[in-house]
Order: structure tokens, then C-alpha cells, then sequence
């Protein structure tokens, strides 16, 4: 697990769109992509760069990390529109090559079982963007979730409800079910890309990367995954013991060892 500390969060987004770039630019990817607001600034680099230096999504795919259950696709907080509003419809991805949860499956047990096996019939996830809940969650892998778990339903915390209730008309208006990514199934991504910013950030990004590996704390399953890299502006590593340590590490790091 690599720790990089970057002064803000557009150091943090230009950083993460590079990752991404480097492995796009290595020929067809394909990439997880994560909602919330922590994203946003990689996807708007992203976006950017597609435009003005000739960054091509062609031959490409991407999977959605987890989705509502009970939302159309056309909802508009369906994370469906949501991938499409922030950069599925802003490059070139073909059509039918950015891949979602299906909220309305009659039998989600069988939709979560299906997309497991979509992802394997692409060859698994390259670079998989996560972010962090404030109590540790990555998809919607709540705390105590198994960390061997696969794609399936979930209950959300009211800690989690009243997080996202900004994107809803009210606190009421968020669903209490989705499907997400397993932690097991995230585990299985080549490389995981853990994005944490802003003070609020910061006890979970503390118990994720120098904590033990706990069901209490989905995040620190990352510690498992032999390729993983956690990027965090200053105020989301404020609760890290090793910054120190972390800085110095890659301040050192060879130029042709890469992320």
C-alpha cells in the first residue's frame, strides 16, 4: 500500500487522472468508477484531458461500483445518470461499454450474482477508483460488512443515509437498499485507487491504512491487496501517525517504478 499526501484536492485529482491516463494510454482498460463527490475532480481532469490532449476512451469499459435499489436508470441520482452526467457522456467510452447495476432487478440476488460474472467475462477491473465513508465504507460495504463478501444487497446505516441526503430532495428521499461490489469482489481489481479528502475524512483514512483489519473499519481491507495506492489531500491525512514516513518514501521513489 502506498501512501501519497498531496497539499489539496486538485493535486489529489490530477494525480489519480494521471494513474488512470498511464493505464488507458497502455492500450483497453477496464476501469471502476466510483460516485460521490470525492471523484469529481478526477473525472473533470479526465474530462479535460480527453479534450484538449487527445485522451481516448475507445476500446475501454467501465464498471459502476454499486447502485440504489428501487431507482430507474433514469432517475437522476440513480448512479447510473450520475456516471453519465460526470464523464461517461463528456468522452468517448463506445456505446454499452460503461456497465451498471440494475436498481429495479426484480431479483437482485441474480443481478448481483450476473455482474460478478460481467466483470470476470471482461477480465477483471485494471484500476478500480474508490473513495471513503466517513465510518470507513468503500462502495456501500458498511461497517461489519464480510471483508470476503461478493456483489450483493445491502442495508445503509442512517450515518450513510444523512451523508448522501444532499443529493436528495431530503433526508427521507434516500433509498435504504443497494447493490454493491463485495469488498472480495473489489480485492479481485489489479490495482485499487483509494481517494480521501477533507478533515472529515481523516479518522477513516487513519483506520483504514494504519489500523488493524477489521470488519468494523471495509476500508482497511485494502491492506490485503498487494497493489493499492491511497491518495489524500493535507486535511484527510491529518489523523495519519506515519506522514512522515510516507512523504519521505515518496519523495525517494525511482522515477521508473511508476504508480
Amino acid at each position: 500500500m502506498e501512501i501519497i499526501v498531496l497539499p489539496d484536492a486538485g493535486r489529489v485529482a490530477r494525480t489519480a487522472a494521471s494513474i488512470i491516463e498511464d493505464r488507458v494510454r497502455r492500450g483497453p482498460a477496464v476501469l471502476g468508477l466510483a460516485t460521490g463527490s470525492t471523484p469529481l475532480g478526477t473525472y473533470r481532469e479526465l474530462i479535460r484531458r480527453h479534450r484538449e490532449e487527445g485522451l481516448s476512451f475507445a476500446g475501454s469499459q467501465a464498471f459502476l461500483l454499486d447502485e440504489y435499489v428501487g431507482l430507474p436508470a433514469s432517475h437522476p441520482e440513480s448512479y447510473r445518470s450520475v456516471i453519465r452526467r460526470e464523464i461517461a457522456d463528456h468522452v468517448d467510452f463506445a456505446a454499452g461499454e460503461v456497465h451498471g447495476l440494475d436498481g429495479e432487478a426484480a431479483d437482485p440476488a441474480a443481478e448481483a450474482a450476473r455482474y460478478d460474472a460481467s466483470i470476470a467475462r471482461a477480465g477483471g477491473i485494471d484500476v478500480q477508483i474508490l473513495g471513503i465513508g466517513s465510518d470507513g465504507h468503500i462502495g456501500f460495504n458498511e461497517p461489519m460488512s464480510s471483508l470476503a463478501s461478493r456483489t450483493r444487497i445491502k442495508t445503509l446505516t442512517e450515518q450513510t443515509r444523512r451523508d448522501n441526503a444532499r443529493f436528495f430532495a431530503g433526508p427521507d428521499e434516500v433509498p435504504h437498499h443497494v447493490l454493491t461490489q463485495g469488498l472480495g469482489t473489489i480485492l479481485e481489481a489489479r490495482h485499487l485507487l483509494l481517494l480521501g479528502l477533507g478533515e472529515a475524512k481523516a479518522e477513516a483514512v487513519a483506520a483504514a491504512v494504519e489500523g488493524p483489519v477489521a470488519a468494523r473499519c471495509p476500508a482497511s481491507a485494502l491492506q490485503l491487496h498487494p497493489h493499492v495506492t491511497v491518495l489524500v489531500d493535507a486535511a484527510a491525512a491529518s489523523r495519519l501517525e506515519h506522514t512522515e514516513y510516507y512523504q519521505h518514501t515518496f519523495g525517494k521513489k525511482p522515477a521508473w517504478q511508476g504508480f
